[in-house]
């Protein structure tokens, strides 16, 4: 074998390598699946947009995540900074700008005003769900609302700590404390888990709590919510009278404030429920 044969000989495999790579990448951008990507491509489904509230990250969704998944939606669980409602809501916004086509907003706990402010005026937000949420009229905080029917154990479960703010101001970031997490928050999570998400918390400003709701978009976008009978962060009772007065679709479910991690088929039924009716 002479060596111009050798030579010819072992560039095939890497032509045909080439060739089939450019081939193969050529395939993958005209037949890539609608919902490979919830930031840059249409969607059959809208995109389901998960807002966690205090005292919890996003993983708290994981269940509801792959439940959705399963059912087909495309889904993206926002980082919720939980450091003002007003820059909170802004954040969100820029999220909600990067997703095309039609998004569900579904928040917990104070994450419920954060997309009340997040979706007012973005027309691509076609259903806002609230699960075990703050549902709050305009001038309305979480603080005011969470205070407003008896039932609430919040207050002495917490533990402030100082902080300084970015402007140089001094404020407090408020925790769970660890040992009462579980019965605060997440009384029907299995004790391994409730601890796991004790540690794993993250704080939420005093002020955020505080802070005032701007005109909300459950005004003028169909509305759901889930009514935890069971939460001792936001009472069952408050929970009721911010659905009823926002005209939501309402289901009640025996559960804790973290009804998202211990019951997500109820909360992923409800999500479905809302999505249906996107068109």
């Amino acid at each position: 074998m002479n060596i111009s044969t050798c030579h010819r000989r072992s560039r095939t495999p890497l032509a045909l390598l080439a060739a089939g790579g450019v081939a193969a990448a050529l395939m993958a951008t005209s037949a890539a699946p609608a919902s490979a990507d919830p930031h840059t491509t249409s969607h059959a489904k809208p995109t389901v947009v998960l807002v966690h509230g205090a005292f919890a990250d996003s993983s708290g969704w994981n269940g509801v995540v792959k439940k959705l998944k399963h059912e087909g939606y495309p889904v993206v669980a926002a980082a919720n900074p939980l450091r003002g409602l007003s820059s909170d809501s802004a954040y969100l916004k820029d999220v909600l700008a990067g997703i095309k086509g039609p998004v569900v907003l579904a928040g917990h706990s104070y994450g419920g005003a954060v997309i009340s402010n997040a979706a007012t005026g973005n027309k691509n937000v076609k259903a806002l769900v609230y699960v075990a949420a703050f549902v709050p009229e305009k001038g309305e905080s979480a603080l005011d609302l969470a205070a407003r029917f008896p039932g609430s154990t919040l207050g002495q479960a917490l533990h402030p700590v100082p902080v300084t703010n970015p402007d140089g101001s001094r404020g407090a970031d408020l925790y769970i404390q660890e040992g009462k997490f579980g019965s605060q928050f997440a009384a029907d999570v299995s004790r391994g888990t409730a601890e796991l998400m004790a540690v794993a918390q993250r704080p939420v400003t005093e002020a955020a709590l505080a802070e005032k709701s701007s005109e909300p978009a459950w005004k003028t976008i169909p509305t759901w919510d889930l009514v935890a009978t069971q939460d001792l962060n936001i009472p069952p009772k408050a929970q009721a009278f911010m659905a009823e007065r926002a005209g939501a679709h309402t289901v009640e479910v025996k559960a804790s404030h973290a009804v998202h991690v211990s019951r997500p088929d109820k909360v992923t039924e409800i999500i479905v429920d809302a999505a249906r009716t996107v068109r």
